[in-house]
């Protein structure tokens, strides 16, 4: 068997293995850490969303969070107009609660000037309509952006700086337009995913599966398109792009393509994590939380889809665990700080990357074995 063959079978055994700890989860878990197991897996698809991006691409995104808030906000706008206990009382259309709260003291007693600048949330009523903005909505924002950055040749640090400033200033938007956001408090009380006229509390066991598979299909889909002839040419554009547009391929196209595809899954984890934790908040968008994206992938190993999936769900439960223990709940950042220096030194390529060089070693220690046994009967 050649390396590249026990690469492979070691990769599809790993990715076997995962599935099958994650469908098997509700059979060890109750409610409460099954909820707090799918939001971690909604991070994993995070994770993988930027190893897509930094380790494929070779696009290091600082805004991630752009597209995971703008997909969670899509459907908390949609879930925001379920709750009957949130909405506006006294208006001829749905509408939430805050915007009475938040409007100006002239305009609080006409609800029909309220209802005239709350257009943008009259879509949101239909519950499919969020669900599909919050993939589509991030899609086209990262198609509009990755036009303008690709199609200059923008690259390396500089595309790390537009993102990032685009994060702070979409964020800085939703604070500001508090009239139609509700600004720092972000979207709560929301009502549950009804789908078929099945209601899908958070702690359900069917609750956890509607994330989970979702979370795999995507996952799987990512892994078979870097496979792909488009995925072989965007990896040779990300080491050597001069070469690829001396071959004849648009290398612009490529990045811009799996740019987006990188957004579009982190839109999937944004509304995902909605039906998980029944909030949104303007924290989604936050540079802390962008960068804590790259270190999940960093720990992982940016060049797996899987490790960077498995090191974000690794890096939240030790998050978890430590703010949680009486003895490091003042110095769990740190400690993530620690893990983070310590991989960059000794692990550069992450847990991925461990994992890849223990399978390489398994030919040469089997052939010097053979030799050494070759030797012994000589």
């Amino acid at each position: 068997m050649t390396n590249r063959h026990q690469q492979t079978l070691a990769e599809c055994l790993a990715y076997g293995l995962f599935i099958l700890a994650v469908l098997s989860m509700p059979a060890f878990l109750d409610e409460f850490w099954l909820n707090r197991v799918a939001k971690y897996l909604v991070f994993g698809l995070l994770g993988a969303a930027v190893a897509l991006s930094w380790g494929y691409a070779g696009i290091l995104n600082l805004g991630q969070g752009l597209f995971f808030g703008l997909g969670a906000y899509m459907l908390a706008m949609s879930l925001k107009l379920k709750s009957p206990t949130s909405l506006l009382q006294g208006s001829d259309t749905p509408l939430p609660d805050f915007m009475l709260w938040n409007a100006e003291p002239g305009a609080r007693a006409e609800l029909c000037c309220i209802s005239d600048t709350s257009f943008l949330w009259l879509p949101f009523q239909w519950q499919w309509f969020g669900l599909v903005m919050g993939i589509a909505a991030p899609s086209l924002v990262a198609a509009m952006l990755g036009a303008a950055i690709f199609g200059k040749r923008i690259a390396g640090v500089y595309v790390a700086i537009i993102t990032l400033a685009m994060v702070l200033l979409a964020r800085l938007l939703i604070i500001d337009a508090q009239p139609l956001t509700n600004g720092f408090n972000g979207l709560t009380d929301l009502g549950w995913l009804t789908v078929a006229g099945v209601e899908f509390d958070p702690y359900l066991v069917r609750t956890y599966y509607l994330i989970a598979l979702p979370v795999l299909a995507t996952l799987l889909a990512a892994r078979w398109l870097v496979s792909t002839r488009a995925g072989l040419i965007l990896q040779a554009s990300r080491d050597d792009p001069a070469r690829a547009r001396y071959l004849g391929f648009d290398v612009a196209s490529y990045q811009l393509f799996f740019f987006t595809v990188s957004a579009a899954m982190s839109g999937l984890a944004g509304l995902l994590y909605v039906i998980a934790s029944e909030f949104a908040s303007p924290t989604f968008m936050d540079l802390s939380f962008s960068i804590s994206m790259v270190i999940w992938a960093a720990v992982g190993g940016r060049a797996s889809l899987l490790g960077a999936c498995i090191g974000a769900i690794l890096i939240n439960t030790v998050a978890a665990t430590a703010s949680e223990s009486e003895l490091l709940n003042e110095a769990w950042k740190a400690l993530l700080g620690l893990i983070f220096v310590l991989v960059v030194l000794l692990m550069p390529r992450g847990l991925a990357g461990l994992a890849r060089d223990a399978v390489d070693r398994l030919p040469a220690a089997r052939g010097a074995r053979d030799t050494a046994r070759g030797r012994e009967r000589a």
